[in-house]
């Protein structure tokens, strides 16, 4: 996929403190339109707080977030959010649920990005079950779908499939870089998933601790689909294991 616009999204030195704390510094970065950027980093060093600032979520913070030469102040339809639980309301169907935030546009328009929305995730057959009867995966789609439904730019996903099995995960991976593919939405993601990481991402931001910073940027140069078996994946996944241990040691005795 060809990206476009290489200041499409500005990360402006930002920095987050609770208290006297400081959680995130001078964190920046810039995003191209329809590029898939991975966000790792231990426990603790500021992932989700950094998504929850470029999303509009959280404004108490020095710096800026400059989507299309404007900054963000709030939230925004054009920015969807996909968090690690579905949070779909129980009493709804999947179809209920897709549609329920589409309160601007008329009964046809309606029906169509719904279907089109359910579709994209692979849940046409679903559409009429209520939650509780969804497998995680299945859950996890709808929760997708959405945020889909209202076209975002930018698609922010905190850790979305970190429940979910091996298989599942995968599965969903598959999904996604297919919407991507198709829509050409952009998208960050908070991952503790290294090999997620390298599969998914364009570039890979490493996010240091005490305070949160960037230690370093990683491209990511391998096509697309990838192979999670070659010489160049497993190399790369190793060397982002080396910069969480600071030593190749501790990477080679575990065979991580």
């Amino acid at each position: 996929m060809e990206l476009l616009n290489k200041e499409y999204l500005k990360v402006e030195a930002v920095n987050k403190r609770f208290d006297k704390r400081t959680i995130l510094s001078n964190i920046k970065f810039s995003v191209c339109k329809g590029e898939f950027i991975c966000i790792v980093g231990s426990s603790g060093c500021g992932k989700s707080t950094l998504l929850r600032i470029i999303s509009g979520l959280d404004t108490d913070y020095e710096g800026a977030i400059i989507l299309n030469k404007k900054q963000v102040r709030k939230t925004s339809k054009n920015v969807g959010y996909i968090f690690q639980e579905n949070r779909l309301f129980p009493w709804l169907t999947v179809e209920e649920n897709v549609a329920f935030s589409l309160d601007k546009v008329n009964r046809i328009e309606r029906k169509y990005r719904v279907n089109e929305a359910i579709k994209m995730v692979g849940l046409d057959s679903a559409k009429k079950q209520y939650p509780k009867t969804l497998s995680g995966g299945m859950a996890q789609r709808a929760n997708i779908a959405r945020t889909l439904v209202n076209k975002p730019e930018i698609l922010l996903l905190d850790e979305p499939f970190g429940a979910l099995d091996a298989f599942t995960k995968i599965n969903l991976q598959e999904k996604l870089c297919d919407i991507r593919s198709k829509e050409g939405t952009t998208m960050i993601m908070v991952t503790h998933d290294i090999e997620e990481a390298v599969y998914l991402a364009d570039r890979i931001i490493i996010l240091d601790k005490n305070p949160g910073g960037i230690k370093k940027i990683i491209n990511v140069e391998l096509p697309r689909p990838r192979n999670r078996n070659s010489e160049y994946f497993n190399n790369l996944r190793k060397e982002i294991y080396e910069y969480f241990f600071e030593t190749k040691e501790i990477v080679e005795e575990y065979n991580i």
